[in-house]
């Protein structure tokens, strides 16, 4: 049963966020808007999809998050001949004892970097749909709960397609923010180059937290209000994905969803206990753009659904700001 805090302390959740903050930029600079959606992820329960070129720091991004909280971290290279059972793990006959043991697969790890996650089959790819929404694993009727915190960090070469598997989008779907992280300004490359040239900062990273002190920022976060305006708000941007004419295929109610828990993390991180319409609309491309298809007609003439979004964010009338 869950307990709730009667008095959370707003200031000590924000400090402690900022301390991962701080510590991850530490390896990963100039990319403090996207460390913070990385860490909102987190803190709202969900999973991050890191999609762009090679070289630019999505595998290091993951391991400095991992390394800043003291807690399990397994890394899973996603390959062509990579099997379910090699993930979510198998039941293995005991001699010894006259039964079936189970052995945990690398998904048992409160945050698992799953590397180029498009080059696995697609067989393997499904076995992450349960643990990534139920956050468990169901071998041979017998059902393992995963852990708390629980993250999925995947990445992926959007350029590269040649002996890749496209991720479906039911699984895109269960990613609750997917980010690209660009490459770094001159005088951020030029930093690197005097840090990384002679040590290597992730290996010097220390822990800033633990897995229990994630926990109870997660159970933290859920308190954040959200007033009604608020959620019809979201609502509203949502709906307006599904009935936008360059829209295929708009956001599913599990975007919704979505955007209320990384909103609340949000504000939270803000030392905020209620969230603005600012919160959302801060979010939006991050936790939708991935969710929407355009249509082969918008497509042609080069809409985008990252350029459908910001259009809905200035069509969708906004609430009056409100705080409970």
């Amino acid at each position: 049963m869950e307990v709730r805090d009667p008095s959370p302390d707003w200031s000590r959740f924000a400090a402690r966020f900022h301390d991962i903050e701080a510590n991850v930029e530490r390896v990963v600079r100039g990319k403090r808007r996207e460390i913070r959606l990385a860490l909102v992820a987190l803190i709202g329960e969900g999973h991050l999809l890191i999609e762009d070129v090679p070289g630019v720091g999505k595998t290091m991004l993951a391991k400095a998050i991992a390394r800043s909280i003291d807690c399990s971290f397994r890394r899973i290279q996603f390959t062509p001949d990579l099997l379910p059972t090699d993930i979510t793990g198998v039941n293995v006959f005991n001699q010894e004892q006259g039964d079936f043991e189970f052995k945990p697969g690398a998904i048992f790890a409160n945050i698992v970097l799953g590397d180029e996650i498009n080059r696995a089959s697609p067989k393997t790819q499904s076995a992450l749909l349960e643990c990534m929404e139920e956050r468990q694993v169901t071998i041979d009727a017998e059902t393992h709960a995963l852990g708390t915190p629980f993250m999925v960090i995947a990445t992926q070469n959007p350029i590269e397609h040649e002996g890749t598997y496209p991720l479906p989008e039911a699984q895109l779907d269960r990613f609750m923010v997917r980010l690209s992280l660009g490459y770094p300004s001159p005088e951020v490359e030029a930093e690197i180059l005097a840090s990384h040239g002679a040590t290597q900062p992730l290996e010097e990273l220390d822990p800033v937290a633990d897995a229990r002190t994630v926990a109870q920022m997660i159970l933290q976060a859920r308190q954040v209000h959200v007033a009604p305006a608020i959620r019809r708000y979201i609502v509203d941007l949502v709906e307006a994905t599904r009935s936008h004419p360059d829209v295929y295929l708009g956001a599913s109610p599990r975007a919704s969803i979505m955007l209320v828990r990384a909103a609340r993390a949000w504000a939270a991180a803000s030392e905020r206990d209620y969230v603005t319409p600012d919160d959302v609309k801060a979010l939006a491309p991050a936790v939708l753009v991935h969710r929407i298809i355009a249509s082969a007609d918008a497509s042609m003439t080069g809409r985008s659904p990252a350029g459908i979004v910001e259009e809905l964010l200035s069509d969708v009338p906004v609430p009056l700001e409100e705080s409970p």
